[in-house]
């Protein structure tokens, strides 16, 4: 009997920590909302007369047009102005840093701690940073007349799957020969991508002599497995436009699309890129047309050639373009 009520005391105190907890929730989850209320409450609405008598050190930013935006002239604007500071559109980075130190002035006075904001300030700066460091390297590719060389690891899905865990030290060889070719012809490395490479040459005979490089290499390397690791290079050359993010135009799809109608092994070029590389001049060197072709997204046919030397592999099926253009 004492023990059945011992039980039943034990329940009944375990109902009420429950029945307390329950009640603690919601006195917290009321005080939440009320304080939500009452902070939203207290941000009154600037109507256009208002707004109008308020001095200019009661706004965060002013534009050159004498715009007045984020207001900072009581606590609660502050607040808001902090969370809506991202979303606001600056003329340049002298007024968002003008704008921002205001604001936070604006915060020290009325003891604002704004951890969050200053957290993703920071981010914001390293991303405008990175992305800045980008455009001046860009601004650097040389323009006019180039000559585009792409690249790619033929069946780089087959090597995955033959090989797993290892592959990535394969693909981090491969991309480091490439670089190395590039780089010691005088090219430049535009962007690399997975199992694609893409750079750039202010001559075709570079751009050439590039190409050879590393077709032999890639040959002569022994891979793991001693497994066939071979990669495509197409070459075209053209007058494309350099922007702030890299090269746009017609012969940037048009590289792309060559190399893509290579196969492993073989080094492919438009006739815009064959014209160029006429005075190229070396031993043992050929050049065999494989005639008009339709590339994929481009109006008219293209005239491709295979570049070819002894000690490369020079046999091939016809290209990847789905078939030769009709004459």
């Amino acid at each position: 009997m004492a023990r059945n009520r011992s039980t039943n005391d034990y329940l009944k105190h375990r109902a009420t920590e429950r029945s307390d907890r329950m009640r603690a929730r919601v006195f917290i989850y009321m005080c939440g909302r009320d304080l939500a209320s009452w902070q939203l409450k207290t941000m009154t609405y600037l109507d256009g007369k208002t707004r109008a008598l308020l001095p200019n050190s009661a706004f965060a930013y002013i534009d050159s047009r004498g715009r007045r935006r984020l207001p900072i002239n009581d606590e609660a604007h502050v607040r808001n102005a902090l969370a809506r500071f991202n979303q606001t559109t600056f003329e340049d980075e002298v007024a968002r840093d003008r704008a921002r130190t205001r604001l936070l002035k604006a915060a020290k006075k009325y003891r604002i701690v704004p951890v969050g904001f200053i957290t993703g300030q920071l981010q914001n700066v390293r991303i405008r940073g990175e992305v800045e460091a980008r455009a001046s390297e860009v601004r650097t590719l040389p323009t006019g007349l180039v000559t585009f060389l792409f690249a790619d690891i033929e069946d780089s899905t087959g090597l995955v799957r033959r090989l797993g865990d290892r592959y990535p030290g394969v693909l981090a060889d491969v991309r480091k020969l490439l670089s190395d070719a590039i780089r010691k012809s005088g090219g430049r490395e535009v962007d690399a991508r997975a199992d694609e490479l893409f750079a750039v040459f202010k001559k075709a005979d570079s751009a050439l002599n590039a190409a050879f490089v590393i077709q032999r290499k890639v040959l002569v390397t022994t891979w793991p497995d001693d497994l066939p690791v071979r990669v495509r290079v197409g070459l075209h050359t053209g007058r494309p436009t350099l922007t702030d993010t890299g090269y746009v135009g017609i012969a940037v799809h048009t590289a792309a699309r060559v190399c893509y109608a290579a196969h492993g092994g073989q080094i492919v070029l438009s006739r815009a890129a064959r014209d160029a590389v006429e005075s190229f001049q070396a031993a043992g060197i050929s050049f065999r047309d494989l005639g008009l072709h339709r590339l994929q997204g481009l109006s008219e046919p293209e005239a491709l050639f295979q570049a070819g030397a002894a000690d490369l592999l020079s046999e091939f099926p016809p290209p990847r373009t789905g078939g030769p253009a009709s004459t």
